[in-house]
């Protein structure tokens, strides 16, 4: 498992913040819906938007590693 840390500071969501609210949606059909599920229960990107990228990132890495 990847070392956690903080992906979003403006809302205080953690790498494990973000791997747990995707595991709570079995389906894994592409990184943008799975982005939109994990903003519902994370509200990661919702501030500045400056993770946005990283938060991509992070989902693609997990849904590979599936």
């Amino acid at each position: 498992m990847q070392e956690n840390y903080m992906v979003c500071n403006c809302k205080q969501v953690s790498y494990n913040d973000i791997a747990d609210a995707l595991h709570q949606h079995s389906k894994f059909e592409n990184v943008l819906s799975a982005f939109e599920d994990v903003q519902k229960v994370t509200h990661c990107s919702t501030g500045c938007g400056g993770c946005h990228q990283k938060v991509l990132d992070i989902i693609s890495e997990i849904m590979m590693s599936k």
